[in-house]
């Protein structure tokens, strides 16, 4: 097992200060240490850093009904831009972030069925990042990182995309044909790592020790935090339940096997689960996943009577998935996420509850909480761009590695 290092350690305590102050800016040195169980000196020093580097600002003092007053920092928004892409199935969005994590632009591509070859994709990717950059009016070298989520087994390490199964990509070297056209530092994972940072930082799991995050779109997964932390796996590859066996012997998925959950709850398999149901039914948009699920969406609010039963049989196959989770993790929150939960919403929500409650055991399913993602903004994006700030704040004080090592790319002024 690889130790960490004491850059490592030094990285790790200036992210989850930053995490804190973003969360609650403003804030103090004292509860900062309070929050994260940081040593009130080491807390100080780490402070002193970002203040020097720009990303924060001193804010004055907080009332103090006697002693001495306590000096409050808060994020300096405009200390630098974060850029997080969200390349899925059928689309590729970027989200352009200040410092504070707010979204000043966004960019979206569509893909068309087939349209997706590494060289295709890059094409997105960079379109949608120049998009988001000129619609900003930010400079180049206020860019401190792009993170690109991207679906299936990624090493982040590498940048390279070692297996995404719905598009047959195996050992694609993305992050170095990205940096080809996109001259900012880079930095790659998957979709599961991002909803779940993001859920993390400002969603549902925040507060949280154990949590499971149920990515629901084209692909599914589950990002998991446990122990207040991130939860990747030795190989970063945690959270392929997707691809875990629902039914025996059931519909082939793209990964090889037959009954993986995927194939039952995500959007194809929605729209296999309609087209049992009803084969001419016009809510099915045969080569529109996205419109297949607004119209299941809307059917449900009219009470359309084959909406309501392929919803409730979509609940009934991720309840039993969901419940094998909770059954072992023993979360304290399931958060549904993604575009598939966001556009079925609460009528999922109560079926799924349901299901839950009939499978899984009642000591761990008396604790867990199952909710939306009550994050407004693409969560995907909002994980990734966390990332980029990761590897911004790992970057401080090292040296320039040139173009050595395809995740850390170096932007030149603008």
């Amino acid at each position: 097992m690889r130790r960490g290092t004491s850059r490592d350690i030094r990285t790790a305590n200036r992210y989850e200060v930053l995490r804190q102050i973003i969360a609650e800016s403003p804030t103090s040195r004292q509860e900062l240490a309070a929050a994260t169980g940081l040593s009130l000196a080491t807390v100080a020093t780490l402070v002193g850093e970002l203040l020097d580097l720009g990303m924060l600002t001193e804010v004055g003092f907080e009332d103090s009904a006697g002693g001495r007053p306590r000096g409050l920092v808060a994020v300096d928004a405009a200390g630098g831009a974060l850029i997080g892409v969200d390349i899925a199935e059928t689309y590729v969005r970027a989200e352009l972030f200040d410092l504070a994590l707010n979204v000043l632009a966004r960019a979206d591509e569509d893909m068309r069925p087939g349209e997706n070859s590494p060289e295709q994709v890059v094409g997105h990717v960079t379109a949608a990042v120049g998009s988001v950059v000129a619609q900003a009016g930010v400079e180049g070298a206020r860019v401190l990182g792009v993170g690109v989520s991207v679906p299936g087994q990624v090493d982040r390490d590498t940048g390279v995309a070692e297996y995404a199964p719905n598009w047959d990509w195996h050992d694609v070297p993305l992050l170095d044909l990205l940096a080809e056209h996109i001259a900012y530092p880079l930095h790659l994972d998957n979709p599961l790592r991002a909803c779940a940072v993001a859920e993390l930082w400002f969603g549902a799991a925040r507060g949280r020790g154990d949590a499971v995050v149920v990515n629901l779109g084209t692909g599914v997964g589950a990002g998991l935090a446990l122990g207040g932390g991130l939860h990747r796996g030795v190989s970063n590859s945690a959270g392929e339940w997707g691809h875990t066996t629902l039914v025996l012997d059931g519909r082939p998925c793209h990964c090889g096997n037959h009954g993986c959950v995927e194939t039952y709850v995500g959007a194809p398999g929605i729209m296999l689960n309609l087209r049992e149901a009803s084969p001419g039914s016009t809510l099915l948009h045969p080569e529109d996943q996205t419109a297949t699920i607004d119209a299941l969406a809307s059917g449900v609010a009219a009470g359309d009577p084959v909406a309501v039963g392929v919803v409730r049989d979509t609940a009934r196959y991720l309840g039993a998935g969901i419940s094998d989770l909770v059954n072992l993790l023993n979360p304290e929150v399931v958060v549904l996420s993604s575009w598939v939960a966001a556009a079925l919403g609460e009528p999922l929500l109560r079926e799924v509850r349901e299901a839950v409650a009939r499978h899984a055991l009642r000591r761990p399913l008396a604790a867990t909480e199952i909710v939306l993602s009550p994050i407004p903004t693409d969560p995907v994006c909002l994980g990734a761009a966390t990332f980029a700030l990761e590897g911004a704040l790992r970057s401080i004080g090292r040296r320039p590695a040139g173009r050595t090592a395809a995740r850390s790319r170096t932007a030149p002024p603008a």
